[in-house]
């Protein structure tokens, strides 16, 4: 069974059925593609729906696809329209937390005697499970960036900024063979470790500072995602005694992992650690996420995700402290779950470095 069998399988579509795919990362994943445009499909069908500058791509990328191009003022939902109805189609499943309003009244214009229904994430639903070829995309991107933060450490002084910093282990991670970057690079460093997600900016680095790096590099379409926390000289008592909490939150939490384990029941034994540490209310996002095509993806660990681990599953496990005022701590690691537990894809030491 192909990727797009597998699919059409979880979304239940019927023979009178056929599904629209908008979102670049299913498209991706279903076909391999990675141009503009849409794939139009069913049960025996399968097809992208793009235009000149990508129809040579299309066919290079997804060999098993037809390709349908654009022109004379012939629309993407116009030619899907004219595949449908090739193909006895009278019911439309499409992304609807992806198409537009606009792009959805076209739909319907070119689709008039269709009904529309929801497809139900049932693209993202296929990809939680990640195959070996998979696995080791995602993989050689942790140690893309495990190699490339490594090579950063002994450049970092005072008096660099957290931007310069940025700059840095991006251009590194590039250097070393990343396609991409998985997302923004985070640093934040001092009082700005405080903010999760902070931006870099001219803020220079400090003795007695700890510097968050949240980062990854993309390979082979797959993101890496790990975030380390450094000291540049001694840090305070109170930033060590925070680096020491989220340590053992995030060591307890990925030795915890395994198949059928509930992904609520592992952010909590993080928020236990922090709250028992007298930082309650300071560990305020979810423990972890899926990690594939997209940055995040399901499975979630978080308080609002009762849904079990599965063999395959990819999730990070990601804990931190944040003390306005004073500074943060976060430490991730991004963990396949295997048949036994768990296995981490990032190697660098999480024991505290200090500079």
């Amino acid at each position: 069974m192909n990727r797009m069998e597998k699919m059409l399988k979880i979304a239940g579509i019927g023979a009178n059925e056929g599904v629209l795919i908008h979102k670049p990362s299913n498209m991706f994943h279903l076909s391999g593609y990675t141009g503009e445009g849409l794939i139009a499909a069913g049960n025996g069908f399968q097809a992208i729906v793009t235009d000149f500058r990508y129809t040579e791509q299309a066919e290079n990328q997804a060999p098993g696809f037809q390709v349908l191009m654009i022109e004379n003022g012939v629309s993407h939902s116009a030619l899907a329209a004219k595949l449908f109805c090739d193909h006895g189609i009278s019911k439309v499943r499409y992304e609807d937390d992806e198409v537009t309003v606009r792009a959805f009244e076209e739909m319907k214009k070119s689709m008039q005697d269709m009904e529309f229904a929801s497809l139900g994430n049932a693209p993202e639903k296929a990809r939680r499970v990640k195959d070996e070829k998979e696995l080791a995309c995602i993989e050689e991107a942790c140690n893309i960036s495990c190699r490339a933060f490594e090579a950063l450490l002994p450049r970092i002084k005072t008096g660099m900024t957290e931007k310069q910093l940025q700059i840095m282990l991006d251009y590194t991670m590039l250097e070393m063979g990343a396609d991409a970057l998985a997302f923004d690079t985070i640093v934040a460093s001092g009082e700005n470790g405080s903010l999760p997600h902070a931006i870099p900016g001219e803020r220079k680095i400090q003795l007695g500072d700890m510097i968050t790096f949240d980062f990854g590099a993309k390979k082979g379409g797959y993101c890496a995602d790990m975030t380390r926390t450094v000291a540049i000289g001694q840090p305070k008592d109170e930033m060590r005694k925070i680096y020491e909490t989220v340590l053992r939150a995030q060591e307890e939490c990925e030795a915890a992992l395994a198949p059928g384990k509930c992904c609520k029941d592992i952010d909590s034994i993080a928020r236990k650690i922090i709250d028992d540490a007298g930082y309650k209310g300071r560990f305020g996002h979810g423990l972890g996420h899926g990690v594939g095509i997209d940055i995040h993806e399901a499975p979630r660990l978080s308080q609002l995700c009762s849904d079990p681990l599965e063999v395959g599953h990819v999730v990070t496990v990601e804990p931190g402290i944040y003390v306005p005022g004073l500074g943060g701590v976060r430490i991730e690691n991004t963990c396949a779950i295997t048949e036994s537990g768990a296995r981490t894809l990032v190697h660098a030491q999480k024991a505290l470095l200090i500079l």
